[in-house]
């Protein structure tokens, strides 16, 4: 997408966490299309100076955990140094782990809630400060909060209390006209959701799989999915909050 002087995001300030690969980055280059300037995190160095040369001159890497709470200020002293203020929030870091019942383990319970709950909960806190009045929040949820879907018991209860949390921050900072939404993927083809495959013939078996159970017949694609996060950030979603946007292909209904 080219750049033009009517960029939806024109000259507004947008943060996305974990925004080195997937639906973070996507997101994250379609804001900078659309005219933002862009803060991205990751964990890994190399990663992340690799997605800032793919999102291009708007875009700032800070190198920082969401589950570190010195990576967070550590990123929002960035951005008030620099004088800016948030219009837009991806709160898109996180993770999952595809684990049955029978093998969860304290580790893995601490792993995952710490960063889907713990690190959503410190990442719009510790925004909050910077955050402009009218501004948008977008939570990264999940179809998995609500589906009771096999072997992702811990990571769909993770992703139910990001989106309780989501609707209670859009009471509580309605006075301030910022809007606070969660985005609801399904299953997009990501590196994330393929990464228990070890060759690419296992990746494609795994892609026809998943997609036996989507209505559309396919993965979402990470385009798709950075679409409805621009439509939440954007001012064309001005009346919307406390709202989840499902992104499946229809698969949550069927």
């Amino acid at each position: 997408m080219n750049e033009t002087s009517f960029g939806r995001l024109r000259r507004k300030v947008a943060v996305v966490t974990g925004g080195t690969a997937g639906i973070g980055l996507a997101a994250a280059k379609r804001f900078a299309a659309e005219g933002a300037t862009v803060y991205v995190t990751g964990r890994r160095p190399a990663e992340l100076e690799a997605a800032v040369g793919e999102i291009g001159p708007r875009a700032t890497g800070v190198s920082g955990d969401v589950a570190e709470l010195d990576d967070l200020d550590r990123l929002y002293a960035t951005v008030e140094e620099r004088g800016d203020r948030i219009d837009v929030l991806f709160a898109n870091a996180g993770g999952g782990e595809f684990l049955p019942l029978a093998h969860v383990t304290p580790e893995h319970v601490d792993r995952i809630f710490g960063a889907n709950v713990r690190g959503l909960i410190f990442t719009v806190q510790k925004a909050l400060p910077l955050l402009a009045d009218g501004a948008s929040i977008i939570v990264n949820g999940s179809t998995a909060a609500v589906s009771g879907t096999p072997r992702l018991g811990v990571y769909g209860a993770s992703k139910a209390a990001a989106h309780l949390l989501s609707r209670t921050w859009a009471n509580e900072l309605s006075p301030r006209g910022i809007r606070v939404n969660v985005l609801a993927p399904g299953y997009i083809d990501t590196p994330g959701i393929t990464a228990a495959a070890n060759s690419d013939d296992e990746r494609d078996v795994l892609r026809k799989e998943l997609a036996r159970g989507i209505p559309l017949g396919r993965l979402g694609h990470v385009d798709e999915t950075a679409a409805a996060v621009l439509y939440l950030a954007s001012d064309e979603s001005t009346f919307v909050t406390g709202a989840q946007l499902v992104i499946d292909g229809g698969q949550l209904h069927s």
